[in-house]
Order: C-alpha cells, then structure tokens, then sequence
C-alpha cells in the first residue's frame, strides 16, 4: 500500500515537473510577451520576468522592444531638376505596441523596409540635387514623416531617418568640380584685387606723409639699403636723389634749341622760247623749224 502511494506521488510530481516545464515562460527584460488563447488574442501583455502559460491552449510569442537600425538599399531615381543619382538611408524604429505589431502586419521589419525604400524614392523625385547634398536635415525630416504616417497603425514608432550616401554619375562630380574651382577662382581674385585696394589707399597716405616730410623719404632709404645688405649677397644698391633727375630734365627740355626751318629750294623761272619767225616773199609769215 505504501510503495503504491508513492508511486503515485512520484507520478504527480513528474507529471507536475513536467506541467510546469512546458508552461513556463521567460521574457527578457528588452521583450514583451504576447499571448493567444485558442487563436484570440489576451489583453494583457507579459512583462520581462518568469510567466506561465496553458500548454496546448496558449500560444506565447515574444516582440523585440528594442531600436531596430535597418539600412535601406539604394534607391536610384531623378530628382526634380533632371539628374540621376543613387541615396541610401537607414532607419531607427522601435515597437511600441507589441500587440498591434504582431496583430495589424503580418512582419512589421519588412513592411518598415518596404514603406522607407518607397518613400525614399518620392522623396528623391520630389527634391533638387543641390538639396540632397547641402539641405538633408529637411530632407531627413519629411522622410520621417512619410514613413512614420503609415507605422503608426502598426504599433511602430520611427525614431530617426538619416540618408547616408548620394551617388552622383561621373560627369556630373567633374562639372561640380569645374564649378567649385571657377567659384574658388573668382573668389581668390575678389580677395586679390581687395588686397591691392587696400594697399594702394596706404601706400598712398605713406606718400602723403612723406611728401609733407621730406627727410622721412629718406630714412625710408636708408632703411632699404640695410635690408638689402642683411641678405650677404652680391646686390650693390647706390641710392641716386630723384630731384637730380628732374633737374636734368628740365634742363634738357629748356636747353635745346628749335631746329631752324629747312630752307625750300627756289626754281629759277626761265622764260618760255619764242618761235623765230622768216619773212615770206608773198608777204605771209612761216613757221620755220
């Protein structure tokens, strides 16, 4: 009697054990259980920890809490002013309602992938080159938008769209750069001739100031003469006083003399020759030769 009743307690221990092994759950701390019973969904949500379930009446099945980073394949499409590029992105999304997200879609990470490769190709047609390179905040921004619209009726919430590459055909990248370097170019001269603006207005307040100083000019002079020598080269620089110059100039100019005028030569006027004329016996005049 004693080795039958044990024998049953140890059946009902075994088959407890194993009741309890096929009924016991364990959520992680970054999941959430969702369970159904007899195919219809339980309200309540299982938290991280141990649970227990109906075997072969509960079906327990765990979402993933955490931020997803999902990259986007390269779209390729023209933009609105007519150039074909290729952007990749990458999306962070996370579930917010674990429930709805196994419920509403059947997978809620290829839906996501599906909706931001779409959306990433509108946003490409709708966008101008020039705001795909320099203005992707905006840009990121309405694509988040776009995707979010639709996740949020998943149990989804999109936390960042970030586009990570634009790839432009060759032409294109060697007439961004004919363009960069003509603009580096212009402003490089702007700046020149800025340069030499500035330095003509002092160069002429120095020459203002020494015109009123004479002897400023030459301690500029002498000045010059000794940066020269400083150098230990073979340069001999002879300062030569400018007003001996103007003073040989002027004396030139009042020195010489006008050349006098070319006298013309005089022809001599020579009277014309007369014809000698014979007296003719009739009386009439001849012509002789």
């Amino acid at each position: 009697m004693v080795e039958e009743l044990v024998a049953a307690g140890v059946t009902l221990v075994s088959a407890g054990a194993v009741y309890t092994m096929a009924a016991a759950r364990v959520v992680k701390q970054y999941e959430r259980g969702v369970v159904f019973r007899l195919g219809k969904l339980r309200s309540e949500v299982r938290g991280p920890g141990f649970t227990m379930i109906v075997p072969g009446i509960d079906k327990l099945r765990k979402v993933n809490m955490q931020i997803v980073t999902m990259p986007v394949p390269a779209q390729e499409g023209i933009t609105r002013d007519n150039v074909t590029v290729r952007v990749d992105a990458v999306v962070y999304f996370r579930v917010t309602a674990p429930a709805e997200a196994v419920v509403r879609v059947e997978d809620y990470r290829f839906a996501v992938s599906q909706m931001a490769q779409t959306s990433l190709r509108s946003i490409i047609g709708k966008s101008e080159l020039d705001d795909l390179l320099s203005n992707r905040e905006k840009l990121n921004q309405g694509l988040e938008l776009m995707i979010d619209s639709p996740a949020v009726e998943w149990g989804v919430t999109i936390d960042r769209v970030e586009i990570k590459d634009v790839s432009l055909p060759e032409t294109m990248k060697r007439s961004m750069a004919r363009q960069a370097e003509a603009d580096r170019e212009r402003r490089a001269r702007v700046i020149n001739a800025d340069a030499e603006l500035q330095a003509s207005k002092k160069l002429a307040e120095a020459a203002k100031e020494m015109s009123e100083q004479p002897a400023a000019l030459q301690l500029r002079l002498l000045q010059t003469v000794v940066a020269v020598a400083a150098e230990k080269n073979s340069t001999l620089v002879l300062p030569f006083p400018v007003e001996l110059l103007r003073f040989l100039e002027r004396a030139q100019s009042g020195g010489v003399a006008a050349p006098p005028p070319v006298a013309q030569p005089v022809q001599e006027q020579l009277p014309a020759p007369q014809p000698r004329l014979d007296p003719d016996p009739e009386g009439s005049n001849s012509r002789q030769d």
